[in-house]
């Protein structure tokens, strides 16, 4: 497992880590460190403890002689693969070379300028900088908002009949007071290699954003790739994560369509929420590197959810290349509804699977399994003060031409119970049905098919229910499945529990897109249709404990220079939800006014709404996955 500190829920992400895993800024670093092997014995100044992380991302870094360090508490602790030493040792270094390994360093080296020996060469990380052209902020290099970064799935396989991907997303660092923004991005080929690298201008405001495949292959000529776009974010206020929603969509007799969300930034040690496949399936695991250190065989390994049989890829992955794994030739005989973990050395962001069946193949994306939570007693005694606690909410799909199919997916390394329950909501709010589904294993497969509970459409909930004991964490997840009953097609998405509309808090729930608890608003972004496909969302109303009766909801459409062209209201009842579709809301005439890159922000100020977006067309093909806010 790399020896990085990457995301922590409590202070949000690593921007060191950031800064060294970019791939431009690995380039410099692999540059620098063929200074200082030329140069000889090496010396290290760690003055805040990244030398492991330094190492571990940059493969050709040359072996550390000595690393020193001021407090006193870390001399003998290994760093770089060496002891640490005292800082006051360093004046009787023969080393030829001192590396100060920090950023902004300048104060640093002068303050430890009575330390170097004679004749010893200072170099510093400021020589592995991202340009001042590239930060948003030069003055502080470290400033999380110079890190604005993320990853995508990026696939074009051919023009006339083939599997194209489009990054969906809106200029949404204008509201909190950005200028110009722009992105550098860079395509990595499946090997690895660049294909391609340019920068694309954001239009001022609050634009949408599109990146289709179609147009880069076009554009610089390039053959059919399956591989990884890398894209940085410069100009950025407010906010350091660079949301997007992916499609993926067919053309000519290619008739596939997906959704999946944004790549989470930050790689974890393991990862869970993919399904075995069903007998007449092919779930493919896309394993991309997300760094300029190779993944080397035995470290990538499969399990069965709760087996404790990992099963391990025999084969290095090269620097940003992408694999496709086969989970039915790593791990056979387990099949739906069993779950498959993976465990990826934090080598990756989140990764994404694919299932094909039926002609057709859905992309969906596996969630972080945390390693830092521990059961929470204090989770049974909430029912006083925040009603049901956590919920976890997803659509139930018009019955009469979906199954709906809800799995609850173990999210954190500790999980050994799930005690939970299922209840079941019509559009307006009302209880129709609830089973409890037991103190669920680590290694269950239970799969519940909603039609059982004869709702024609509306939501259900997953909540903790300690009947039969269990522990809970509030990182309860589930992944949902939703089938076509008129074609060939299906879609899936996957989210965690959080508590919803409560004056009380916990902790840091009900969570705010900005500000401390409690989250009483909404912002949700829904991008408009592509040509027959029409965008849609099951917008859901949520409820912990009561709260208003009806939500205040107004749909804003936005056009592709993202000025508002029309407003409508929207009433949802407490616990209940409603269909989305901005065609019927808006009318064919402002839809179109909307543009290309046009899209609908759902916003209300008296609560907190969740949501999941789509595509469908007229021949039964469709998407869908959670929405994302801002």
């Amino acid at each position: 497992m790399l020896d990085i500190q990457t995301f922590d829920a409590r202070a949000g992400g690593n921007v060191l880590y950031k800064a060294f895993a970019h791939p431009l800024a690995a380039e410099k670093t692999a540059a620098l460190a063929e200074r200082l092997r030329a140069a000889g014995g090496l010396a290290v100044y760690d003055p805040d403890g990244v030398a492991d992380a330094l190492w571990a991302l940059n493969p050709a870094m040359p072996p550390a002689a000595e690393v020193y360090v001021h407090d006193v508490e870390q001399i003998g602790v290994m760093r770089a693969g060496v002891a640490a030493r005292a800082l006051v040792d360093l004046a009787g270094s023969r080393a030829a070379t001192l590396l100060v390994a920090a950023f902004d360093a300048g104060r640093i080296v002068a303050r430890i300028g009575p330390q170097v020996p004679v004749g010893m060469t200072v170099v510093t990380l400021d020589e592995a900088r991202l340009p001042d052209a590239m930060l948003s902020n030069p003055r502080r290099y470290l400033d999380r908002l110079n890190f604005a970064t993320n990853y995508a799935f990026f696939r074009d396989t051919g023009e006339e009949s083939g599997l194209h991907t489009r990054i969906v997303t809106a200029n949404y660092w204008a509201g909190y007071g950005a200028g110009a923004v722009r992105l550098w991005l860079r395509l990595f080929a499946g090997d690895g290699s660049v294909l391609a690298e340019w920068e694309e201008p954001v239009a001022a405001g609050a634009a949408g954003v599109a990146i289709d495949s179609r147009a880069v292959r076009a554009r610089f000529g390039l053959p059919a790739f399956e591989g990884q776009l890398f894209v940085h974010a410069i100009g950025v206020a407010g906010h350091d994560v660079v949301k997007y929603a992916l499609d993926t969509y067919g053309t000519g007799a290619e008739r596939s369509l997906s959704c999946t969300h944004d790549a989470n930034a930050w790689p974890s040690d393991r990862y869970a929420g993919m399904p075995a496949p069903k007998p007449t399936e092919r779930v493919v695991l896309w394993l991309q590197n997300s760094h300029a250190a190779a993944i080397p065989a035995g470290t990538v390994t499969l399990d069965r959810m709760g087996a404790g049989q990992p099963v391990a890829l025999g084969e290095d992955v090269a620097p940003y290349a992408s694999v496709a794994l086969d989970v039915a030739g790593m791990l056979p005989g387990v099949q739906w509804p069993a779950q498959i973990e993976l465990r990826a050395g934090r080598h990756v962001v989140r990764p994404r699977y694919e299932v094909t069946e039926g002609g057709r193949s859905r992309i969906a994306h596996l969630n972080v399994e945390r390693a830092d939570l521990k059961p929470d007693p204090g989770i049974r005694t909430l029912s006083n003060l925040l009603g049901r606690g956590f919920l976890l909410p997803f659509p139930v799909l018009p019955r009469d031409r979906f199954r709906s199919i809800v799995l609850p997916t173990p999210m954190a390394e500790r999980q050994a119970s799930l005690p939970v329950r299922l209840e079941v909501f019509d559009c307006e709010g009302r209880l129709v049905g609830e089973r409890f589904l037991g103190n669920l294993a680590r290694d269950h497969d239970v799969a519940v098919d909603l039609a059982a509970f004869e709702v024609e459409e509306g939501h259900a909930e997953l909540v903790y229910d300690f009947r039969d004991g269990g522990e809970a964490d509030g990182w309860l997840h589930c992944l949902v499945r939703y089938e076509s009953r008129v074609s060939a097609h299906a879609a899936e998405s996957s989210f965690g529990a959080h508590i919803y509309n409560t004056a009380m808090t916990y902790r840091d729930e009900p969570q705010s897109y900005s500000g401390p608890p409690p989250g009483l608003s909404t912002r949700l972004f829904l991008k408009l249709g592509m040509g027959e496909r029409r965008s849609f969302a099951c917008v859901i109303y949520p409820a912990s404990a009561g709260w208003h009766a009806r939500s205040s909801t107004t749909l804003v459409l936005h056009d592709s220079g993202g000025a508002v062209i029309a407003e409508r209201p929207l009433s949802i009842a407490c616990s209940g939800s409603a269909m989305v579709w901005p065609h019927e809301r808006f009318g064919e005439a402002l839809v179109e006014q909307a543009g290309a890159l046009g899209y609908v922000i759902i916003r209300d100020a008296t609560c907190r709404l969740f949501g999941y977006h789509g595509l469908m067309d007229g021949e039964g093909a469709f998407s869908l996955d959670h929405m994302f806010g801002f």
